[in-house]
């Protein structure tokens, strides 16, 4: 039954989740109720914390089905739990796009049962009821219940998503939306263009729930409570209760006061946040909105209102998307910041409706919003303008809402983000355990200690309590998040935004940082460098520009000036920069039809591009070898742009169907990546040395774009243009030539990348463009040396019954360097003689493709390949992300560092994301970089190691505080005293407190090295510290203790003790107005204790507060010095020149002075020692250690450290050139794939 019943909700999502049926169970619900009363309330609290066990102790198993309560269990690392509620719903059918086919077409068309799982009739089928009715929709609805048997429909809501049970899976699932229907292009121009009835949408919306992104600000009560009931807060309580009733009243108000501050603190941030999110979402989430309904009217409603299915107008003026639509007639340029961070407006077009007759296979495809992207409308983007034909709406079908919507999934990685797993944290949590397990032993020892001496029970249980107290320190939680939080402001400080605090530790532990090419390492900007055209199938000698006479009429430069997706914003150009610049060049001219025009003429072509009067000559020039047609019309030479595809990174490629203006026949035009476009043209018309020209042109890192055209057949009409398919027109092309543009690198590129080369930070590329280019790049800023070897992977697919193989080839290098060259190639033929030193001289490369393949066939491959891969080309968005994760895969820290357009997915899948985009709203990343430049990487980089060292500091010196006052008050427990009130104050506020918050100012150190911190507070060094301190510490506090005993003046303190020999009448007056000391607490071991240990907590402060190579050195640190000096100061004053008043407020007794020189000495030598054996341990710690552990050779933690050392003895490791390697079909031996050399 157990495993039976387990499902699986969002199966190879993100979200994945295994999901458990239970009911409510009575009995059981009394006992846990009796439980609760029993333990005051306690156990309540732990069902509260633990959701497994609530649900577990309080229901019984059952099918998924008749589930009440369902217990969801997250399968990632973190197998967090969940529980929700299951609700029913009544509704009059359970599939809300019930008989879809006719419901949004006219009466007349014949019903189709589309769902088998809802009861089907004519009078449901097409939306309307039997009988006319003038009634509201929700009449209408109740009276549809009233003619169908109403469904019962299970659901439950998690993380604002609706799951609903469905029959035919036998599962829960999400509504998402029209997608879920697995609708083809055609079908939605055919089906769903029409708009829905009032009915319909009243019905839709019963399952699809309310158009808005409801980020509800929880009530400050809400929040407390949440707050309030963390483990920590509840500790803390405990603590302040036990403190009250042993009197300690002054110290328990102390940390209330404190724990007050903290939650308040808490509380506003979280607040802030919520407050924040809510005004980002709902400055645009309500909107009206004209709808178009299956009668053909147009009716304004809420934009709340809108459903899956119905059919919107763009208004021309522009509009904030309120849900994702997909265009179905007309033209938007929108602005997608909100979603990408590229603030470059985006021209979106109408969805293909591939017409029946001439449609191919893969061109009616259904409708998914990742392949049709260009075709939709996201929620959150604003439409600037729209295009439109007289008589034809701009009209955009719903595809999905609420949450559903790309804004709305935004909006949940927000509210529900992903726990930052870190080892620091995970650390944190054991040695706490330590702690816990070290009061444990102090509990039974003052329990015992106390029977012995027959203290009465209420005593015995506080003290012992106590101890628990003492150890568990309450002001961690606080004193962690101190360095954070002056982490982050410093960040602020040279422009660096961060949304996820607890990030910037991990980014102390970066030790790999991808980057991306275009935008980031280069300019953003390209720069025409020339043009290459070909006529005859021959490449021309390059030309530096188009703007000429000559060439104005060519084909070549009709392609440039009309293949782009450039539109006029008031009255400027704006687009695609590289567009923009291959039309700059051109010199023409664009203009788009007014409003006004495109009412008066039907039909009119939207954009017009024509060149200069003063390049056109005064007589057309026809040149015999070009087409005669094409320059009949003398007067005007003018170019309309009839139909765009836009530019598509999966297809790279994108084309234009145009009309020259009096011509009968159109022209096709299209540009993308060389490789692409030469495929797609007739092969006659693609040079023979095609391959070279384009390799010495992407060898010297030039960006190369291809032009091609084709004369299209005299049948496709205006109308038919608007409908052809993409692959219609992308074929049987004419190849024209290059386009060559110039990437430049960023001046600062270069230098960035050789301080975290120094730091032995691996740095990695990761772009859409070539790869020759890339690896050009690569070269030229330094990624790869000039001597090191780049070998280039090749994978195909398995074809025809062939294995998947990948082709080793090795990248030409720069001629410059010719000696280097010889050395290389020896080591690349047989010699293995010197194999650490080759290991780091060769650089993996691969495009997009390839990476697809080895992923899928050579899995065990791709681990060897990403430790030394530098350069990934031509890779798309979602592939980065999986690079990311192959890389943390192998136990890197991973950086990535992006402009936000297309790195989305990774910079957020990165342990640390910095997008360089300026909007500060790139809500996709952790880091948000002001300059627009990689500087940024390494300030991150040395700011995280800055906060991780703090964060080591300030554990360290909390589980000091907490052992070293834990040994005062063993030691005190021994013979029945304790510490005072006062002095708990004194330590906790003014000691404690005040180092900690100005220990976590140190800055960072103002250069990387190539040093790496710890990454856990369980490390060799780390731990080996704490001890040697902790037994330090233990040591001297018991020579005092043992000593103070021993000296001749020592007896029994009593107010009536005179060892300072004042006279007998003060002590007489003490006697009157001293109260019974009923704790034992003044005495001579108490004083003795107080003041060493009040220097101990200094001493290790100073000692712990670490300063190079991470950290600026403490002496730069002016608050943190002057707090410890002055605390000294007042210290040694109090000890040497006592006051009466504060030693009666501290409730120390008066010592000889010969005592406080020896308790002065016991606190130098303890200093001195202290500090030997801290720098000691940071001197010799490694070797020590790893001697001790482990004489033999130590294998590395990291898998990728591991997998190196493999290959370093591995010879068949790299692959040589001209070998293949193949997957094998069933791996017997363990290894998937073999090497053969290719004869």
């Amino acid at each position: 039954m157990e495993k039976e019943d387990m499902k699986v909700l969002n199966k190879g999502d993100e979200e994945e989740m295994e999901l458990q049926g239970y009911r409510l169970c009575r009995w059981r619900l009394a006992l846990v109720g009796l439980g609760v009363l029993c333990t005051g309330g306690f156990l309540l609290l732990l069902l509260y914390w633990m959701p497994e066990w609530c649900v577990k102790s309080t229901c019984t198993r059952t099918t998924a089905r008749d589930a009440e309560v369902v217990l969801l269990r997250s399968t990632d690392e973190f197998r967090r739990w969940f529980l929700a509620k299951v609700r029913v719903m009544l509704a009059p059918g359970s599939n809300p796009f019930h008989s879809l086919e006719t419901q949004t077409t006219s009466p007349s068309s014949p019903s189709s049962p589309s769902c088998p799982f809802s009861p089907d009739s004519p009078s449901l089928a097409n939306g309307h009821t039997p009988h006319p009715s003038d009634s509201s929709p929700a009449e209408e609805l109740i009276r549809r219940f009233a003619d169908y048997q109403p469904t019962q429909i299970r659901y439950f809501t998690f993380h604002s998503t609706k799951y609903y049970w469905n029959d035919e899976v036998q599962n829960f699932e999400v509504l998402n939306g029209l997608e879920d229907l697995q609708v083809s292009c055609s079908t939605l121009h055919s089906e769903h263009s029409a708009g829905l009835t009032r009915n319909q949408q009243e019905y839709r919306k019963l399952f699809f729930g309310v158009n808005e992104i409801a980020v509800k600000v929880p009530s400050v009560f809400k929040l407390l409570i949440k707050e309030v009931l963390n483990p920590f807060y509840i500790f803390q309580l405990f603590s302040v209760i036990l403190w009250s009733a042993d009197e300690y009243y002054y110290y328990a108000v102390a940390i209330v006061f404190m724990s007050v501050i903290s939650i308040a603190t808490s509380l506003y941030t979280i607040k802030k946040q919520y407050v924040m999110l809510h005004d980002m979402v709902a400055a645009h989430s309500i909107v009206r909105v004209s709808v178009c309904r299956a009668n053909n009217d147009i009716e304004e409603i809420l934009s709340t209102d809108l459903v899956p299915g119905d059919v919107i107008v763009i208004p021309s003026n522009g509009t904030i998307m309120p849900c994702d639509a997909v265009l179905v007639s007309g033209t938007c340029i929108v602005n997608e910041s909100m979603l990408t961070g590229e603030s470059v407006p985006v021209t979106k077009t109408n969805l293909p409706n591939p017409v029946p007759g001439e449609r191919g296979e893969e061109a009616d495809s259904a409708y998914s919003t990742e392949e049709h992207k260009r075709h939709t409308l996201f929620c959150g983007t604003h439409v600037i303008q729209t295009r439109f034909y007289t008589g034809e709406l701009v009209k955009a079908v719903v595809v999905r809402t609420g949450f559903g919507t790309a804004k709305g999934q935004l909006v949940r990685s927000i509210l529900y983000p992903k726990p930052t797993d870190f080892k620091l944290y995970r650390d944190a949590y054991l040695f706490l355990l330590c702690l816990v397990a070290v009061a444990g032993i102090g509990f039974v020892y003052s329990i015992v200690l106390s029977i012995l001496n027959k203290v009465p029970a209420k005593t015995i249980i506080i003290e012992s309590l106590d101890i628990i107290t003492i150890t568990v320190p309450p002001a961690l939680p606080a004193a962690m998040t101190a360095g954070i939080v002056y982490a982050q402001r410093r960040l602020k400080h040279i422009g660096i935004f961060c949304i996820s605090p607890q990030r910037i530790n991990i980014c102390g532990q970066i030790n790999l940082v991808c980057f991306d090419k275009t935008g980031t390492l280069t300019e953003d900007g390209l720069d025409l460098w020339g043009v290459q055209r070909v006529e005859n199938g021959s490449f021309h000698l390059s030309e530096e520009n188009a703007y000429k006479e000559n060439l104005v009429k060519t084909q070549f430069v009709a392609c440039m000036a009309t293949c782009h997706s450039l539109t006029k914003i008031e009255g400027q150009l704006s687009g695609d920069p590289l567009d923009l610049k291959m039309f700059e060049a051109t010199g023409w001219i664009l203009e788009e039809a007014t409003e006004e025009e495109t009412s008066l003429h039907n039909r009119i072509m939207p954009t017009v591009v024509r060149p200069p009067k003063q390049l056109l000559p005064p007589e057309p020039a026809v040149s015999p070898e070009q087409d005669m047609e094409l320059y009949e019309l003398s007067s005007a030479y003018e170019i309309g742009i009839v139909r765009q595809f836009p530019f598509s990174s999966a297809l790279q490629r994108m084309s234009v169907v145009a009309r020259l203006l009096g011509e009968k026949r159109m022209d096709a035009y299209m540009k993308g990546a060389p490789e692409v476009v030469a495929s797609l043209c007739k092969k006659e018309t693609v040079p023979d040395n095609f391959a070279e020209i384009l390799e010495s042109y992407t060898k010297q890192g030039f960006r190369v774009i291809a032009l091609a055209h084709r004369r299209l057949e005299s049948k496709v009409s205006w109308h038919k243009a608007q409908n052809i398919s993409r692959d219609h027109i992308e074929k049987n092309m004419e190849f024209l030539g290059l386009i060559i543009m110039q990437n430049k690198l960023k001046a600062e590129t270069p230098a960035v990348l050789q301080d975290l080369h120094r730091a032995n930070i691996r740095t990695v590329m990761v772009t859409g463009d070539n790869m020759l280019t890339a690896i050009s790049v690569a070269r030229d800023c330094g990624m790869i040396p000039p001597q090191d070897t780049v070998i280039i992977a090749d994978a195909l697919p398995p074809h025809d019954g062939q294995a998947a193989k990948i082709t080793w080839r090795y990248a030409d290098k720069p001629s410059k360097t010719s000696r280097l060259e010889e050395v290389n190639i020896s080591l690349e033929d047989v010699c293995h003689v010197d194999e650490p030193k080759r290991q780091e001289l060769y650089h993996f490369a691969m495009n997009g493709k390839s990476f697809a393949v080895i992923e899928e066939h050579f899995t065990d491959m791709l681990q060897k390949l990403v430790l030394h891969g530098t350069v990934f080309a031509r890779m798309a968005p979602d592939q980065k992300t999986q690079l990311i994760e192959a890389l943390q895969g192998v136990d890197y820290f991973v950086g990535m560092c992006g402009d936000g357009a297309n790195d989305c997915g990774a910079l957020k899948r990165a342990h640390g994301g910095i997008s360089l985009s300026e909007l500060e709203a790139s809500v996709a990343s952790p880091f948000t970089s002001r300059t627009p430049n990689i500087s940024c990487v390494p300030s991150l980089i040395r700011e995280g190691r800055a906060a991780l060292i703090t964060s080591f500091c300030v554990f360290k010196f909390m589980a000091l505080y907490s052992i070293i006052q834990y040994i005062s008050v063993t030691l005190l427990y021994s013979i029945l005293s304790n510490l005072g009130d006062f002095q708990f104050l004194f330590i906790d506020i003014a000691i404690i407190l005040l180092i900690v918050f100005t220990m976590s100012l140190n800055p960072a150190w103002k250069e990387l090295v190539s040093r790496r911190p710890p990454s856990g507070l369980i490390s060799g060094p780390l731990l080996f510290s704490v001890l040697t301190q902790i037994l330090i510490c233990l040591g001297f506090q018991t020579i005092t203790f043992l000593w103070v005993r021993q000296q001749p003046w020592y007896m029994v303190w009593t107010p009536l003790s005179d060892v300072c020999n004042h006279s007998s009448h003060i002590n007489m007056s003490d006697l009157n107005n001293t109260e019974v000391d009923d704790h034992n607490i003044k005495n001579y071991e108490n004083t003795s204790l107080f003041y060493v240990s009040c220097f101990q907590y200094l001493i290790v402060a100073i000692v712990f507060s670490k300063g190079k190579p991470f950290r600026q050195p403490s002496y730069k640190n002016w608050p943190f010095v002057l707090s410890a000096v002055g605390l000294y100061a007042f210290l040694l004053f109090i000890m040497f020149h006592p006051i009466e008043s504060i030693d009666e407020f501290l409730e120390i007794v008066c010592v000889p002075f010969e005592w406080r020189l020896k308790l002065s000495l016991i606190i130098l030598v303890n200093a001195a020692v202290s500090v030997l054996v801290e720098g000691g341990i940071d001197l010799r710690a490694h070797k020590c250690l790893s001697w001790v552990c482990c004489p033999r050779k130590m294998t590395p933690k990291a898998r990728y450290m591991h997998l190196a050392q493999e290959l370093s003895v591995d010879p068949d490791w790299p692959p040589k050139p001209t070998t293949t390697t193949e997957a094998k079909p069933c791996p017997e031996n363990g290894s998937a794939y073999q090497i053969m050399i290719n004869s």
